[in-house]
């Protein structure tokens, strides 16, 4: 058995108080000190992923390399630690009893009973060994979804306690809880953190790090008490504190010294000293001096989250230019002819990002549209490529009833179609076109010049496409195909060269972007918007 560590992150008192943070800051901490760490997402509800959730309910699917639908941890986990994960990194529940009903109607079993100790939770250990085996990683670092004391979590928080049970110098549990304080007061109470302590205990874990979050400081004395009660180290206990950027919070808990009391706890030895381009790239961040303003004009706005990665892409692509993006959301339906003048007024590049279905696809339509005659930097991401085709098709060749297969399925021109392979499906789940796929750019093409070199390699998650029958139409209205993937020849990028920049993409590039290294075509789009902005 391979000498590996773990380590566990859990939740409690509340749900949303930052354990994907708490473990991506973790995994970017120990990077920084030399460790190869690989990253995964237990969550305990019974869809097999979160790929046919709505996005009010989970916020966004993010895509990995091999195209998992995931959950939008994941997102954060390859944006603070630069290493791509796989479907692996996420398990549901659905997918551990899939798995273990699938092997019991094989026969698998022998035709013994079938329960949740020990088949489910060897289910559950299996997913973790297996990441370790195959990913030879130093750290394997595990968030359990939810909160202690879930009734859907038990299976989950049992594997983990068996692995410190099988490897118990090899397993270092995290916990996360807040710290409210009295209404009207400033008074923490640290009551919620010791019942979840004990909640936790019950199901035999002993945390070993505490991370606190509250709205207040975390006083010793407040330390000192939990320490007490629960029996941890005052070294073990730190405060995940309100920060100006995300990407702090790493920095926030190396000055508390946890990443050093992580190594100690571990037996581990630092394999180099700290690395300091993440703090380095923090400050540059907090020294952006500019401002851009971008409209998203999508129908997922109520809830930000929904759109997760594409905020960060932009944040991220402004920062590395020295400018703030200030994001304003609007809500595609509530978008049309008559006010896209004064809602977009003070705007300096247009968005329209992925979606599915019909709802509101008239006001992104005005929004293309709009961008295009008034030359403002326009990106569109997925569907709002193809939002960009039908615009271009309806105000430009003249085709008015120009419609996508997906919102029309008796249009008599569908100038998006769906793709050939996924015609005749019944089931939606995971059937979409995923992951990495090649693109090759066109030569002499402002997509050439953006990412500097012949081919690429993009994330994709999308059913519909260009109908190559309106290509030569587009073509003759000044659009560029400026990226085909080589194998299946499907349209992957356009662009208008006439304008200061006018392009759309298939493919959705902020699932690859990093802040230490953003997605060159969302660079592109905000550099576009911040020179239209200073002229």
């Amino acid at each position: 058995m391979s000498k590996q560590k773990f380590i566990f992150v859990t939740g409690g008192v509340v749900s949303g108080i930052g354990k994907g943070i708490t473990a991506a800051s973790i995994g970017r901490m120990l990077k920084d000190m030399g460790f190869s760490i690989f990253m995964q997402k237990f969550d305990p509800y019974l869809n097999i992923d979160p790929g046919t959730m709505n996005p009010y309910q989970h916020g966004e699917v993010f895509v990995t390399k091999d195209g998992g639908e995931t959950d939008l941890d994941l997102g954060h986990y390859e944006r603070f630690t630069d290493v791509e994960l796989t479907k692996d990194s996420s398990v549901t529940s659905g997918k551990i009893y899939d798995s273990v009903l699938s092997k019991e109607r094989r026969g698998d079993f022998g035709g013994r009973t079938v329960q949740v100790i020990p088949h489910i939770t060897n289910e559950i250990k299996n997913r973790v060994y297996k990441v370790a085996d195959e990913t030879n990683a130093d750290i394997i670092i595990t968030e359990i979804g939810g909160t202690v004391g879930d009734i859907e979590s038990q299976p989950f928080f049992e594997a983990i306690r068996q692995i410190h049970a099988e490897r118990p110098e090899d397993v270092l549990f995290v916990h996360t809880t807040l710290v409210p304080a009295i209404p009207g007061t400033k008074e923490l109470k640290t009551k919620p953190t010791q019942h979840s302590y004990k909640q936790l205990m019950s199901f035999g874990i002993q945390p070993d790090v505490f991370v606190l979050r509250a709205e207040y400081k975390i006083t010793d004395e407040i330390k000192e008490k939990i320490a007490l009660f629960c029996d941890v180290p005052l070294e073990g206990i730190v405060q995940s504190e309100n920060v100006d950027l995300i990407y702090e919070v790493p920095l926030s808990f190396e000055k508390q010294n946890l990443d050093n009391y992580i190594v100690k706890k571990l037996n581990l030895e630092t394999k180099i000293s700290n690395d300091k381009t993440w703090e380095k790239m923090v400050e540059k961040f907090k020294n952006a001096d500019k401002e851009v303003n971008i409209a998203l004009c999508g129908k997922y706005t109520e809830l930000v989250d929904a759109y997760l990665s594409v905020n960060e892409a932009l944040l991220d692509s402004g920062y590395n230019l020295g400018c703030k993006v200030n994001i304003s959301y609007f809500d595609s339906e509530l978008i049309n002819r008559e006010n896209i003048e004064e809602k977009l007024r003070n705007i300096d590049g247009i968005l329209v990002p992925g979606g599915f279905g019909s709802r509101g696809i008239n006001g992104m339509i005005e929004a293309s549209k709009y961008a295009r005659e008034k030359n403002i930097p326009y990106l569109g991401v997925c569907l709002g490529m193809q939002i960009a085709v039908i615009d271009i098709l309806r105000n430009l060749a003249g085709i008015k009833d120009a419609n996508s297969l997906e919102f029309d399925e008796n249009t008599k021109n569908p100038v998006i179609n769906i793709m050939e392979d996924k015609k005749y499906l019944e089931n939606i789940g995971g059937t979409l076109r995923l992951g990495n796929w090649t693109c090759k750019l066109k030569e002499n093409s402002k997509a050439r010049e953006i990412y500097g070199k012949d081919e690429i390699l993009e994330r994709h998650r999308h059913r519909y496409e260009v109908n190559d029958k309106y290509v030569e139409l587009l073509e003759k209205n000044n659009v560029v195909i400026s990226g085909r993937n080589p194998k299946t020849n499907l349209v992957e990028i356009i662009e208008i060269p006439k304008n200061d920049f006018y392009m759309g993409s298939q493919f959705h590039p902020e699932f690859k972007s990093r802040p230490n290294n953003p997605s060159p075509l969302y660079f592109a789009f905000v550099k576009a918007s911040l020179e239209k902005k200073l002229k």
